[in-house]
């Protein structure tokens, strides 16, 4: 099976470790790994701060490059779930709109492509500890991927997996948001340390590298040791 890999701006930028994390995984369970390297932002910094023409010259950039993909994986929900808005923020859009639809419908978030398309929910990865997952807001409530996650986690070798109270609360990233409301955002990204904390996690786990930035970048700062993980560095963990 011929994935292609879209990596996105953080991956690439800031957690590059997750994107080899990604390409190990799906080549050890038989996917054959393409990448692009035209592949730019997907446009969604700019859509969400309202610069809708602008972020359609990316938008359609990114459907140029991935137009010929068989799959389209990426680690992140919320690139994902911007790749599925596509035929909407083109719609009506007579030679757009179609090739939106078509790139939407093959991309797929890392564990929903290994669950759903793979039908594999034992990757045979081991890690030794005590885990909680942070669930993103575009991943659950936009993309719709829940299960897929935790089917995983519960499959590791020595992990023990907690669930986080309050774990459909935003950890106050949202993007442009923790940049334009510091204050707000700060105490949120608190509270969610807060419930890890709680459960005595030894790992934080989650599938969105932002989400991930903003809290291992908060516990840091607070000097606590917890280690913050993509779902993929676990996954690929032997």
């Amino acid at each position: 099976m011929k994935v292609t890999l879209f990596v996105t701006c953080l991956v690439d930028l800031f957690h590059t470790n997750v994107g080899k994390a990604t390409v190990e995984l799906l080549e050890r369970l038989g996917c054959e790994i393409e990448f692009p390297e035209a592949q730019t932002c997907c446009g969604q910094p700019a859509y969400n701060s309202g610069y809708v023409k602008e972020a359609k010259e990316a938008m359609k950039h990114m459907i140029r490059t991935f137009e010929h993909a068989e799959y389209i994986v990426t680690p992140s929900g919320s690139c994902a779930t911007m790749f599925k808005e596509y035929p909407h923020i083109f719609k009506g859009d007579p030679e757009w709109e179609p090739r939106a639809k078509a790139l939407a419908d093959k991309t797929y978030e890392l564990t929903q492509f290994i669950v759903d398309v793979l039908k594999i929910e034992n990757v045979g990865a081991k890690l030794k500890g005590r885990a909680t997952y942070h669930t993103s807001c575009h991943m659950t409530r936009l993309l719709g991927v829940k299960d897929a996650p935790m089917k995983l986690l519960k499959n590791v070798d020595g992990l023990e997996f907690v669930p986080l109270p309050n774990s459909h609360n935003c950890c106050g990233f949202g993007g442009t948001f923790s940049v334009k409301m510091g204050p707000i955002s700060e105490q949120m990204v608190d509270e969610k340390i807060h419930h890890i904390e709680e459960v005595n996690a030894d790992y934080l786990i989650g599938a969105d590298c932002g989400c991930l930035m903003n809290i291992g970048g908060r516990i840091e700062r607070q000097g606590k040791p917890i280690k913050v993980m993509h779902i993929a560095e676990v996954l690929n963990s032997r």
